[in-house]
């Protein structure tokens, strides 16, 4: 029997900076919260953004109890009350940490009540109108505005950022550069963790995965083919019902006959 193993803390995190790159992946149900925890990752994340997401959490912390989860909080949180009132709901039902990419005003309302806030930084899907879908920092002035907005983040009292699709050499020395926790989502493997969404590791989509990402699985396929086997089972019963092949004997319970012809007795009903 596996001994429970030690779940992290952000005093832990901060002490293993800069001695290995953590494992981290984001988890949708708890099957794959589960999958993870016993496959020995790092660090998970999960979203908090929708009702169905706020719902989930608890179970996502039931399947995998030994983990460090993060909660990505909405995009949108008009004020630092509003985000303060989401964060600690995430942290009351068990999330260890909360992602927010809002600005740093936000998260340094978060972070003065103790909340353990992770930023964004690099290319951000919530800000992209900005930007475009494209790697951040590959000139001398996004380098230098990707440094001074760490600093932001940091100086707010986040723990930790995500880093999206920034240049690989770029990222080592940023890392190098900060207290930060950075979370390499596409940006190599010289920060702190190395970030993959589970849809990414099991191919559990059917557009052509993003370039930064390794594909472990073919769930797509294994779901096009379990759809495939639902339908001819259902098929099969139907089938089954219509030419009286279901149910058989072995599916029945049956009365003793002597028992049944006296309740019929009984009540004078008539069997056919």
């Amino acid at each position: 029997m596996l001994r429970p193993r030690k779940k992290y803390t952000v005093y832990d995190l901060r002490q293993l900076k800069g001695k290995r790159c953590l494992t981290h992946i984001h988890v949708k149900s708890p099957q794959e919260a589960a999958a993870a925890e016993q496959a020995g990752v790092d660090l998970m994340s999960c979203s908090f953004d929708s009702p169905e997401a706020q719902a989930r959490l608890p179970l996502l912390v039931a399947a995998a109890p030994n983990s460090f989860l993060s909660a990505a909080t909405p995009h949108g949180m008009a004020t630092p009350e509003e985000a303060i009132r989401v964060a600690f709901r995430a942290l009351e039902v068990g999330a260890s940490s909360v992602y927010c990419s809002a600005s740093p005003y936000i998260v340094e309302a978060m972070a003065r009540e103790g909340i353990p806030v992770v930023g964004h930084l690099g290319m951000v899907p919530r800000h992209v109108t900005w930007t475009g879908y494209r790697a951040i920092g590959k000139t001398v002035d996004e380098a230098r505005e990707l440094y001074r907005r760490m600093k932001a983040l940091e100086n707010a009292g986040a723990y930790a950022a995500e880093l999206e699709v920034v240049p690989h050499n770029l990222a080592r020395f940023l890392c190098s550069q900060t207290k930060l926790i950075l979370m390499s989502l596409g940006s190599g493997d010289g920060c702190d963790t190395q970030f993959l969404f589970s849809d990414d590791i099991l191919g559990d989509y059917e557009e052509r995965p993003p370039r930064h990402a390794k594909v472990y699985r073919n769930f797509a396929e294994e779901n096009r083919r379990l759809q495939a086997e639902r339908i001819a089972a259902f098929g099969e019963y139907i089938a089954d019902v219509k030419e009286g092949r279901f149910p058989e004997r072995c599916h029945l319970v049956e009365m003793e006959a002597s028992l049944l012809d006296e309740v019929k007795r009984s009540i004078g009903g008539t069997a056919p």
